[in-house]
């Protein structure tokens, strides 16, 4: 080698050593944000009592005080809530980013890079209606939450479920009607083969696509229990895979140290699933006291919606086969909640807007719905604390480790600030664009309407 290009080379590696060594030096030298909230009133998301007049001093993206008073530290920002409520950000235990914007002959017509430019749109906004964070049910959202995460796109935290794993004819299997009988082993649809839904038969088969989901960073897994409304070939009648088939789909995620939620709603098909193992029914419109009972003493969830046949937030339908088993569906609904009220069943909230895009701007509708069945604080609190318990289910596959879903020191910093009280006042979680004035999310502020 030529002297003078030794003398380059040597240059050049002590110059990548004088940015390695300064890179880092500006890294810890960047002091983590630090937002101070006086004069709040804070419902801390697990008790209907308030406190008054309290300042809550967020540094990073943690509470790391709650206090009458704290000194304003150098450099923060300060905001004055003058009485306004502080409250955790709402959290959306059923909820599909991929699937929530659009009607279904959309979803399923349009490229998936496409898909997921428009999901993180809409994740956004979900944002912005204050659900900082949302358990994706069904979808491969992971691309839209790792943008997120990575602060490329502006959106809740996701707990991402991929691909939900259905049987041939099941609540997954979105294929044409003339895409039967498949070959064995043959290729996968495009829904499959982008990883929104996954159809598997037989234990075999179930084990590998629950483990591919789980490889894929799946939190928990999403499986199809029994029939649905927006898929055509499944009567809401039919117990969807054997009990084998659940239960192998279960003991994979027991032994990734997470769990199964899976939709369902017939007695039957409940009772079975339980029996398997997995700790969370979605939906469950036909929960009776047998099963009611049964989900208590088995610790199993109840992740509810508050769906309706009429009215602002009733789902509406392209196919008129969808429009007749919602309205069956929704029938049930009362006894369900009074089922799961009288044996305390562990209840969540979700909303499961899905191929209507005129519902996701009413999320914050369906916890007013939930007036029907609870109080206010009832339904705040499940919406808040009770759905961040869920959550934590996924154990070592939790992708955010941390307290959500309270104000508390050393809880992760989501938070809203409302303008009123909707503990008195339900009605102000339905319009926040006007009521929530303040939205946080991990510690960073990304509405202020208080400047």
């Amino acid at each position: 080698m030529r002297p003078f290009k030794i003398k380059l080379l040597t240059m050049g590696l002590a110059l990548l050593g004088i940015v390695g060594l300064i890179a880092p030096s500006f890294a810890q030298q960047a002091p983590p944000s630090t937002v101070l909230f006086t004069n709040a009133t804070i419902f801390d998301g697990q008790n209907e009592t308030l406190a008054q007049g309290m300042s809550v001093l967020v540094e990073g993206n943690k509470i790391s005080k709650i206090a009458k008073s704290i000194p304003v530290p150098q450099g923060a920002t300060v905001i004055d809530a003058n009485g306004k409520t502080l409250m955790p950000g709402l959290i959306d235990a059923h909820w599909h980013t991929m699937f929530n914007f659009a009607p279904v002959s959309t979803i399923l017509g349009i490229d998936n890079g496409l898909l997921n430019i428009l999901a993180a749109d809409a994740s956004h906004k979900t944002l912005m209606r204050g659900f900082t964070t949302v358990r994706d049910v069904g979808g491969n959202s992971f691309a839209v939450k790792h943008s997120i995460d990575m602060g490329v796109t502006n959106g809740p935290r996701i707990y991402p479920s991929g691909g939900y794993i259905s049987q041939t004819a099941g609540h997954g299997d979105f294929r044409g009607p003339n895409d039967v009988p498949a070959t064995f082993g043959g290729e996968l649809d495009y829904q499959q083969r982008v990883g929104n839904t996954l159809i598997a038969n037989g234990v075999p088969e179930v084990i590998q696509r629950t483990r591919e989901v789980l490889r894929m960073g799946a939190s928990q897994v999403k499986a199809m229990g029994g029939g649905g409304v927006s898929s055509l070939y499944d009567p809401l009648d039919v117990t969807e895979y054997t009990f084998e088939e659940a239960k192998a789909i279960v003991d994979i995620a027991k032994s990734w140290n997470t769990y199964v939620a899976v939709h369902i709603n017939t007695k039957d098909a409940m009772k079975m699933w339980i029996e398997a193992g997995a700790k969370s029914m979605e939906h469950g419109f036909f929960i009776d006291d047998e099963v009611a009972q049964l989900m208590a003493e088995n610790g199993v969830w109840w992740s509810m919606e508050p769906m309706q046949a009429e009215g602002p937030i009733a789902f509406h339908f392209e196919s008129p086969i969808s429009t007749a088993k919602y309205a069956d569906l929704v029938k049930g609904l009362d006894q369900a909640v009074a089922s799961a009220k009288k044996f305390k069943v562990k209840t969540a909230f979700g909303t499961d807007v899905l191929f209507d895009p005129e519902l996701g701007k009413k999320q914050g509708m369906f916890l007013v719905a939930m007036q029907k069945w609870y109080t206010p604080f009832e339904t705040l609190k499940m919406a808040t604390a009770d759905n961040a318990e869920l959550l934590k289910l996924s154990g070592p596959r939790n992708p955010y480790p941390g307290d959500l879903g309270v104000v508390k020191e050393g809880a992760l910093a989501d938070l809203l600030l409302v303008d009123g009280n909707p503990l008195k006042n339900l009605e102000l979680v339905a319009d926040p664009d006007k009521n929530f004035v303040v939205i946080m999310k991990d510690g960073k502020i990304y509405k202020n309407n208080l400047k």
